[in-house]
């Protein structure tokens, strides 16, 4: 159980200016519903550059509801440069404080609010696109790498707490931890250079690729969790697959599925596959 704040918990509970506002001219969208956490903010500013209204609506958790309400709150009556400078550290403090573990739900309140008011003057945000490096949430190793220089990350676990990279299936982990040390040193930090896909196959060959890459690259990220695959048929560019221990029935499986064992086969073996979970025919919908 998580310990908030009674402010995290009244903004939870009561939470301030849902919805749209009519008439926006300044829209942030952020986030992924396939990641657990989405936000859409919506303002509505004034001739003078004066935030006027701010709306939000989120999927997520209590500190994602209560970090979207206390910007929206923090923003009202604010000139558009002065909410620029809003950190997600402010609204933290404006909160009382959040458990390290949700830190990054008021990192998504300030990238909706830099998206905003970048859709209001007509500019275009920025993007590091960068390599993905945790595939389960879709973090590229620029967004660490700047996570890490400006909120001074020293560890995984704060990595994670800052932006829920290495919080999934964790074969992340090792390259996390590389670009921490690439930022102490002061270096640059490269990504490993991908994998050679290999040329025409036959079909044996194929199998007996996808085969080691699963024992070698796949299972043993599953099993640090309790979890585990087999490998169940191949059926042309289907790969099927089926989950056990602690990833069978997971809600977060599907996006194991595809942003983990189907992107690891697509680096190894060949962009053409996908990656489908073998149908329990026993079980009753």
């Amino acid at each position: 159980m998580w310990d908030y704040t009674d402010k995290v918990k009244d903004h939870f509970l009561n939470p301030r200016n849902t919805g749209r506002v009519e008439g926006a001219n300044g829209v942030g969208e952020v986030g992924s519903l396939a990641c657990g956490d989405a936000l859409t903010l919506t303002l509505k500013i004034n001739a003078d550059q004066i935030i006027e209204d701010a709306r939000f609506q989120t999927f997520g958790c209590a500190s994602a509801i209560a970090s979207s309400s206390a910007l929206t709150e923090m923003v009202i009556g604010m000139h558009i440069d002065e909410a620029a400078k809003i950190t997600n550290e402010d609204i933290a403090e404006y909160l009382g404080g959040l458990p390290k573990e949700k830190i990054h739900c008021s990192v998504m309140g300030r990238d909706a609010l830099e998206r905003a008011i970048a859709d209001y003057r007509g500019e275009t945000v920025k993007v590091a696109k960068g390599n993905v490096v945790c595939h389960c949430f879709g973090v590229t190793d620029l967004e660490i790498e700047r996570a890490v220089r400006e909120a001074k990350l020293t560890t995984l676990e704060e990595v994670t707490d800052y932006l829920k990279a290495g919080g999934g299936c964790g074969n992340c982990h090792q390259e996390i931890e590389a670009i921490i040390k690439a930022v102490s040193d002061g270096v640059s930090y490269e990504h490993p250079t991908s994998f050679p896909l290999p040329g025409r196959m036959t079909t044996m060959q194929k199998i007996k690729l996808i085969e080691k890459v699963i024992e070698e690259d796949v299972r043993p990220a599953l099993q640090k969790d309790h979890g585990d695959m087999e490998l169940i048929d191949v059926d042309g560019n289907r790969v099927i697959v089926k989950f056990q221990g602690a990833c069978a029935g997971c809600s977060k499986s599907q996006i194991t599925l595809k942003n983990h064992v189907e992107a690891k086969l697509r680096e190894r073996v060949s962009m053409e596959l996908s990656v489908e979970e073998a149908v329990d025919e026993n079980r009753i919908c």
